[in-house]
C-alpha cells in the first residue's frame, strides 16, 4: 500500500460503538424515533444500571438523547438517537461491512 491508497475502513469505525452493550443499544435505537427506557433494557437483557451507565456515555458522545417525564404519576425515560448518533451509526455499520468485504 502506498500513502495515497485510501485509509483502511476500520479507521472510520465509531469507538463509541465498540462496547457490546452500546452497539446493541444504538442498533435497536435506530429502527425508532424514541423508545422507553424499560424496553430497551428488556430487550438487551441488561440491568437498570448496565443501560443507564451505557446510556449516558452515549448521551455524553451526543449520539443519544434522555428524555426523563411522567406517565400518569410514574417517572419514565425514553431513548432516542440524535441527528447525529444516527449519522455515526450508518458511518458505523458502512465501516463495518467494508471490513467484510475484505
Amino acid at each position: 500500500m502506498t500513502a495515497s491508497d485510501a485509509q483502511h475502513p476500520r479507521h472510520q469505525l465509531v469507538d463509541e460503538l465498540s462496547h457490546p452493550v452500546r452497539f446493541s443499544m444504538v442498533a435497536a435505537l435506530a429502527t425508532t424515533e424514541e423508545s422507553e427506557f424499560g424496553m430497551v433494557r428488556d430487550h438487551l437483557q441488561v440491568s437498570d444500571s448496565v443501560l443507564s451507565r451505557q446510556a449516558s456515555a452515549l448521551e455524553e458522545a451526543g449520539l443519544v438523547r434522555i428524555r426523563k417525564g411522567y406517565v400518569g404519576k410514574r417517572p419514565r425515560t425514553w431513548l432516542s438517537l440524535t441527528d447525529a448518533g444516527r449519522a455515526r451509526w450508518a458511518q458505523h455499520l458502512a465501516a463495518l461491512q467494508a471490513i467484510a468485504r475484505g
